[in-house]
C-alpha cells in the first residue's frame, strides 16, 4: 500500500520594515567638532512618543485597514456533504487536524468490515498503529466468483508528520513513528457478494493459544457463512504458515434465509457464539453455537417487521435481548424466551427507513439510530413502555436528534469507551464525529465561525468518497476506520 503523503502547507511570511531616509547631521560651523547624537530631535519629549506597529503606524489602524481591504474576500466555510466543488476544485484534507490519516484500496470494493481484537494491548497511543480487521467484498456481477472474504493487517501506520522538521532536531525522536505502512491480507474465496461481515471471539481452549476468531457474512445469495479465520489471523505473524484449502471452508452454511439480507449481529455475552441475523422479508433466526462447531437455528423466526430488517444489535448487558431496525421506520426490542417470538417493545422512530443502530456498551439504556432521511437520534430505552391491551404507549421522544446529514445514514457506531462520543457515517460522502456531552445552553459551544445549521456538538466532519460503513478501533483510542466505494480510510483525529 502506498502511504498517503500530505505535506504541510504552510509557508513562512515575513515582513520587511518600512525604509526611509536616515536623517542627516546638521553641521556645526564651530570649528571644535562635538558627537551629534542623529536621533537627538526625534522626539520633542518622551510625552509624544507613541507604540507604532511594524509599518509605523499604530496596529489598531492597520488592522482596521486590512479588514476593510479584505471584505472582499470568500469567508465562506467549506463543509463536506453541503458545500459543493466548483469545476476543477478538489478536497484537501488538513493536515493539522489529524494525528494519523492513511487510504487504501483493494481490488474490489468492500462496503462491509469489522475490526479484529489483537493481543497488542488496549489502550494503545504509540505508533506506528497496526490494525487487523476481516471484510468481504463486492464484485462486479459477472465476476460473482471473484469474491473473497479477506483478512487484513495493516502495519506501519504512522503518525502525521507535520511535526517532522521539530524531531528531526531531536536526538531522542524514534525513526519507527514514520514508518512506511504495510498491508497485508489473505483471502477465503467466496461464490458471492458480502451483504455484511461481522466478527467475533471465543476463548482459546489454552492460554498459550490466540482466542478464537469466527466472522459471520450475510451473502447476497440469502446464505449466512461462518469461518474460523484464526488460522489466517496468526499466518500473519508466523513466517511461512500454509493455509489448507480445508481451513478456507465454512465451519457451517446457513440457509435458513430466503431473500437476502443485511443485519447480522454476534452476542458479546456468549463466549461460544450467538448469532441473529436478519432478512428483506422482516424475518429473524437466532442460530446458537456449540461443541463441536455444530451450529443449531431456531426454525421458527421472529416475525413482527412489515419490512425488511436493516440492522440488528444484542443487548451488550442482557444475554437474551436483542434490537432490530427496520425500513418499516421502527425499533423493535425482543427477548428470546418469549415463545411468541414476537417483540416486547416497538417503537416508530422514523418515517423513512431505519438504516442502521448502535447500542451503548458504556450506558446501556442509550440507543442511536440513523435513519434514510439523513437523520440520526438517541433514544433512552428507559422511556419505552410496551403497549398494555387495547391502549397504545406513548410516543416517546429521543434524548438528542440531528438532521445535519441531508443523505441517508449508512453507519453509526458508540465510542467503546465515551459514552458521550459517536462517529455516524452518510451518504453525502462524509463520516463525522460527535460529542453528545456539548451542552445545549453553553454560549462558547454555540460559536460555529459563522456557519449556519451546524449543532455545537459536532467535533469534526471527515471526507470519505462514498463512505458505506465506519468503526471504532476498540484497542486504539479515538482511531476510526471506514469503507467505502473509493476504499479504505484509517483515521485519528485532534478532536477525540
Amino acid at each position: 500500500m502506498s502511504k498517503r503523503t500530505l505535506g504541510d502547507q504552510a509557508g513562512d511570511q515575513t515582513n520587511s520594515l518600512k525604509g526611509g531616509e536616515r536623517p542627516q547631521a546638521i553641521e556645526n560651523g564651530d570649528d571644535v567638532g562635538n558627537f551629534e547624537d542623529e536621533y537627538e530631535d526625534e522626539f520633542e519629549s518622551e510625552d509624544e512618543i507613541f507604540e507604532a506597529g511594524i509599518d509605523g503606524r499604530p496596529d489598531d489602524e492597520r488592522e482596521a485597514e486590512e479588514r476593510r481591504g479584505g471584505m472582499d474576500l470568500d469567508q465562506q466555510t467549506f463543509i463536506p456533504g453541503r458545500s459543493k466543488l466548483a469545476a476543477g476544485e478538489s478536497l484537501s484534507p488538513d493536515t493539522s487536524t489529524y494525528d494519523m490519516l492513511h487510504t487504501f484500496s483493494t481490488t474490489w470494493p468492500c462496503l462491509s468490515f469489522d475490526i479484529v481484537k489483537d493481543n497488542l494491548g488496549s489502550n494503545r497511543k504509540t505508533y506506528p498503529a497496526t490494525v487487523y480487521a476481516v471484510a468481504g467484498t463486492q464484485a462486479e456481477s459477472r465476476k460473482s466468483k471473484d469474491n473473497e472474504l479477506m483478512v487484513i493487517k495493516l502495519s506501519g501506520l504512522s503518525r502525521m508528520d507535520r511535526e517532522r522538521e521539530e524531531e528531526d532536531d531531536d536526538e531522542d525522536s524514534d525513526d519507527d513513528e514514520n514508518a512506511e505502512p504495510i498491508l497485508e491480507t489473505r483471502s477465503i474465496p467466496l461464490a458471492s457478494t458480502t451483504n455484511r461481515i461481522r466478527v467475533h471471539q471465543s476463548p482459546p481452549p489454552d492460554s498459550s493459544r490466540p482466542p478464537i476468531t469466527l466472522t459471520a457474512t450475510m451473502t447476497e445469495a440469502s446464505e449466512v457463512l461462518i469461518h474460523d479465520v484464526t488460522p489466517h489471523l496468526s499466518a500473519f505473524d508466523v513466517p511461512g504458515t500454509i493455509i489448507t484449502p480445508q481451513q478456507n471452508r465454512p465451519l457451517s452454511t446457513l440457509r435458513m434465509h430466503k431473500p437476502e439480507g443485511y443485519a447480522v449481529d454476534w452476542s458479546p455475552l456468549v463466549p461460544h457464539g450467538k448469532l441473529i441475523t436478519g432478512d428483506n422479508d422482516g424475518h429473524i433466526y437466532v442460530t446458537t453455537g456449540g461443541e463441536g462447531n455444530k451450529w443449531a437455528t431456531d426454525s421458527r423466526p421472529y416475525t413482527g417487521h412489515d419490512s425488511s430488517v436493516e440492522d440488528l444489535q444484542w443487548s451488550p448487558n442482557e444475554q437474551n435481548v436483542f434490537a432490530s431496525a427496520s425500513s418499516d421506520g421502527t425499533v423493535k426490542v425482543w427477548d428470546v424466551r418469549s415463545k411468541s417470538h414476537k417483540p416486547a417493545v416497538s417503537v416508530k422512530v422514523s418515517n423513512t427507513d431505519v438504516n442502521v443502530m448502535s447500542w451503548s456498551h458504556q450506558t446501556t439504556h442509550l440507543l442511536a439510530t440513523g435513519a434514510d432521511d439523513g437523520q440520526w437520534a438517541v433514544w433512552d430505552l428507559r422511556q419505552w413502555k410496551p403497549a398494555s391491551g387495547n391502549a397504545s404507549s406513548p410516543i416517546p421522544k429521543p434524548v438528542a436528534s440531528f438532521n445535519f446529514h441531508k443523505e441517508q445514514i449508512t453507519s453509526i457506531e458508540w465510542h467503546p469507551t465515551d459514552d458521550s462520543i459517536v462517529v455516524v457515517a452518510a451518504g453525502d460522502n462524509t463520516l463525522t464525529l460527535w460529542d453528545l456531552a456539548v451542552e445545549l445552553d453553553d454560549e462558547e459551544s454555540k460559536d460555529t465561525g459563522g456557519v449556519q445549521d451546524v449543532p455545537p456538538q459536532l467535533l469534526f466532519v471527515h471526507y470519505m468518497e462514498m463512505v458505506k460503513e465506519c468503526h471504532w478501533h476498540p484497542q486504539i483510542p479515538g482511531c476510526v476506520m471506514g469503507t467505502g466505494g473509493g476504499g479504505f480510510g484509517v483515521f485519528k483525529t485532534i478532536s477525540v
